[in-house]
């Protein structure tokens, strides 16, 4: 089985102008596909980023390049990560057994996003939807969380597929 080679995201452009790339890291995390790594170019060793990476089951490895830039590495981890749940999820394993299954891995952002949020509409509230997605959806959790509703999530044990409990909150 071959690598996939790790994505290359340039940040020192945004850093030079005074920007925060946070966002553009962000995205690019999403954008990853199952297994491959992310090489970011910053203007800093990036402290802070190590430890959100972490959360997001990343390890890194950072080096300082040319003129006091910092390349840091990031590579999923190996061992599962642990189910990250919504501040307000109290234990999703007495959740009921989903009435909705949702396998999504062959669609690309925002589609999932999208397909879940109108599957969560058509339930009632106390239901849980399941889905499978082929990467992380960063940008769904906030959005589950303004409509009331609750979530517990991890990568499977390969790493290459996202899945997610949502509860139906009240309406």
């Amino acid at each position: 089985m071959s690598e996939i080679t790790p994505k290359v995201l340039d940040v020192r452009p945004i850093l030079r102008s005074g920007g925060e790339p946070f966002q553009a890291i962000m995205q690019a995390v999403q954008d990853l596909r199952p297994g491959q790594a992310l090489t970011l170019l910053a203007t800093f060793r990036p402290q802070p980023l190590f430890r959100v990476m972490e959360g997001r089951g990343f390890d890194h490895e950072a080096r300082e390049i040319d003129g006091g830039d910092w390349e840091v590495r990031f590579t999923p981890k190996k061992e599962t990560v642990p189910v990250e749940t919504s501040v307000d999820a109290d234990r999703p394993e007495t959740w009921p057994d989903p009435s909705k299954h949702l396998d999504l891995t062959d669609l690309d952002p925002p589609e999932p996003m999208v397909r879940i949020l109108a599957a969560a509409e058509a339930l009632e509230p106390g239901e849980v939807l399941f889905a499978v997605l082929a990467r992380e959806p960063l940008f769904l959790f906030p959005e589950l969380s303004k409509r009331g509703h609750q979530w517990a999530g991890n990568f499977d044990e390969t790493g290459s597929a996202y899945r997610i409990l949502v509860r139906i909150g009240e309406a």
